[in-house]
């Protein structure tokens, strides 16, 4: 990462609420400013690892997350100062509603976009949503702004607006409250992104990307004062040299061979790059594309994705499976996350019901036939060494899938404890084999 040279500028841009347009105002900033010339570094509030991809491809450069509830403040601290020293602003995507968060707090926050907006002293633009709205408008940002001291609102963008005479019925109400507005998107399929059950489709996968995005620039270019934008920035609130030797994870091994296509994809670039910086070499490979990990790997990790998807072809590639029942023999630490967990098990059971024989490494037997919800903040502590870390190493991090864990014989992995501190063991260990559905953010060494 580049050495240190000033305290980052950013904004943070929220809503009341989930569905108001954060992401497609997001990307489309990034991209209208890279389009400006203005390097423009992306952030993204939580532990979404979809959204940062998209970011990626508007912003040209990688977008990483901030998390209070699973990051130290050092750590938020080191990702910032390291990743946006060379941008002329920063812009972080919020989560959820501004103050909405889980029902405990974490390691520096309870992980909303109020506590990350107070953490880095950057001010907030709210996206709203006007549909159907005229003075309410203007009431609800007033609520926004007011509601915590510590939280600077510079002001909005209106998004949803019907028409010239809607917009002329809204702005009376931000004037007399002295808020101001940014610019207003008016309604368009132009800048609509197809979702699917984990949220948005990953950028990989639209053939016309990048004419949605120049379309989307285009659009938040006229519709936008850029140059507000960048004047409202302010200067993040850490020391220039914070959190400068912080990890967030320690390294697996020292040749990591990472899985990597359309049905292995979320992974964290904080945790990747403090891999490479504790000297690790990363070599990915495509399960999709019959790939097997490298034979000298010193550790292998399947990360989370949509292997439901493609569960006859994953069970078909006998060389990606192959390949890691040779490393496994060797006892190679070889653990999945969430979708990586899901392909050593035993098998999977798609939404058509038909089941997939999987590598068959761990006992866990999953299905995605019956969908149900599995979202929330995890805190877990490992019940033995592995690729995770030491016996007793706390881990922070989440959960969020549809699918169920029908069985699991294995020895269990993890200790767990939810929002609600609810406990459980969960994950499973069979020989240097491991897997859970966490996805690790943090870990605190034992």
């Amino acid at each position: 990462m580049s050495s240190i040279a000033k305290r980052p500028r950013g904004i943070i841009v929220a809503a009341p609420s989930s569905g108001s347009g954060k992401t497609t105002v997001t990307l489309g900033l990034l991209a209208a400013l890279r389009k400006a010339g203005v390097a423009v570094q992306p952030f993204k509030t939580g532990p979404d690892y979809i959204d940062t991809g998209h970011h990626a491809r508007a912003a040209g450069r990688p977008s990483f997350n901030l998390d209070t509830w699973a990051m130290p403040q050092d750590l938020i601290a080191s990702i910032v100062s390291q990743t946006a020293a060379s941008a002329g602003i920063s812009i972080a995507e919020g989560v959820m509603g501004l103050f909405d968060a889980g029902p405990s707090r974490g390691l520096s926050g309870n992980g909303s976009t109020a506590d990350l907006a107070a953490s880095l002293g950057w001010p907030v633009i709210l996206v709203l949503d006007v549909s159907g709205q005229t003075e309410t408008a203007a009431a609800l940002a007033l609520g926004c702004a007011t509601y915590r001291p510590d939280v600077h609102v510079a002001g909005v963008i209106l998004n949803q607006v019907a028409s010239e005479r809607h917009e002329a019925l809204i702005r009376p109400g931000f004037d007399r409250i002295g808020l101001k507005i940014f610019g207003s998107l008016h309604r368009t399929e132009k800048i609509h992104l197809p979702e699917r059950h984990l949220g948005l489709v990953q950028a990989d996968e639209h053939a016309d990307y990048l004419d949605r995005i120049a379309s989307l620039a285009d659009i938040i270019t006229t519709s936008v004062d850029l140059e507000a934008i960048l004047a409202a920035a302010s200067e993040v609130h850490f020391p220039q040299d914070a959190g400068l030797r912080t990890r967030a994870v320690y390294p697996p091994g020292q040749r990591i061979a990472i899985a990597h296509d359309a049905a292995f994809s979320f992974t964290y670039n904080h945790v990747l790059q403090g891999w490479r910086d504790a000297g690790a070499e990363i070599t990915p490979f495509s399960p999709l594309g019959n790939d097997a990990p490298r034979t000298d790997a010193d550790a292998v990790w399947l990360p989370g994705g949509y292997p439901e998807l493609y569960a006859g072809q994953l069970a078909a590639a006998s060389h990606f499976i192959g390949g890691l029942s040779t490393l496994a023999e060797r006892n190679v630490p070889i653990h999945g996350e969430c979708g990586g967990y899901m392909i050593l098990g035993q098998g999977i059971e798609d939404a058509n019901g038909e089941r997939h024989a999987m590598a068959g490494l761990l006992a866990a037997e999953t299905s995605f036939r019956t969908r149900k919800l599995h979202l929330g903040y995890r805190r877990a502590t490992l019940r033995t060494d592995g690729a995770l870390g030491r016996k007793g190493t706390t881990l922070y991090g989440h959960e969020f899938h549809y699918a169920t864990l029908v069985t699991d014989a294995g020895e269990p992995l993890l200790d767990m404890e939810d929002g609600t501190q609810s406990k459980t063991t969960t994950g499973s260990r069979r020989g240097s084999v491991t897997g859970s559905f966490f996805h690790l953010l943090f870990a605190r060494r034992a």
